[in-house]
């Protein structure tokens, strides 16, 4: 069976300009049998349709957040009540699994200053890592892993690419390259404007990760509700890092 891991990103990857109010970079996978993912595809555009009569509308966390662009509407309080539900009950209710990796920047830049590796290299390596382990528990000898992120720039994802390549001819620290090229794991680079749901899905699900990896005392109702969805073993969140 064929898996596929969105990744989106929350807060910037870059070590040089620090948000006193953000110091987080974090990267969130979103992992989905190809059949799940039909699923839980035709559930967001079915929200789409009954907020906007179409499904072209591209669910982005901040507009969201901020009530911007088509997300005007929500400042009419019934709808964005409605819609939150409907969000919700997709997000709680669709069967995926959620690998996070975070950088808290302020302790990453004291711990090794601001030359160091790049901090998008290093998340995705755990992320993709976490994700082997978990389909190594998945009796299936045809599984197939297509990892799907959303465009940044020609420079960027070219520099992210020859990473990739990098992890399939020699692995990750725990990770063998034998294990990933079992997979046949391969990775596609995706516009936004491509309008893919499983993207905006790791979008919406990146933001309150980020805000928990902040501050954990914080009340985050929605952190709350796709905690369950991490790749546990036993009671331990074996899908979320944080470094340093």
């Amino acid at each position: 069976m064929k898996y596929i891991l969105f990744i989106d990103e929350s807060g910037d990857h870059g070590l040089v300009n620090l948000d006193p109010n953000f110091p987080v970079f974090l990267l969130c996978g979103m992992l989905v049998s190809e059949p799940n993912y039909v699923s839980l595809r035709d559930e967001i555009n079915v929200i789409k349709r009954g907020f906007w009569n179409n499904k072209t509308v591209i669910l982005h966390s901040r507009d969201i957040r901020k009530c911007e662009k088509e997300f005007q509407i929500l400042f009419d309080l019934k709808l964005k009540q409605q819609f939150y539900e409907q969000l919700n009950e997709v997000i709680t209710s669709s069967n995926y699994t959620v690998f996070a990796s975070a950088i808290r920047k302020d302790r990453y830049i004291r711990t090794y200053g601001k030359l160091s590796n790049d901090v998008y290299e290093l998340a995705l390596s755990f992320i993709i890592e976490r994700c082997v382990f978990f389909l190594d528990s998945i009796a299936d000898n045809e599984k197939e892993l297509e990892i799907i992120i959303e465009k940044r720039g020609k420079k960027e994802d070219k520099k992210l690419d020859e990473h990739f390549q990098r992890l399939l001819a020699r692995g990750t620290g725990y990770v063998g390259a034998d294990r990933l090229n079992a997979l046949n794991v391969a990775i596609s680079f995706i516009d936004k404007k491509e309008n893919i749901n499983g993207l905006q899905m790791a979008d919406l699900l990146a933001y309150p990760i980020a805000r928990f990896v902040i501050d954990k005392n914080r009340a985050n109702p929605a952190f709350d509700l796709l905690e369950p969805k991490f790749y546990k073993r036993g009671s331990k969140r074996y899908g979320l890092k944080i470094f340093p």
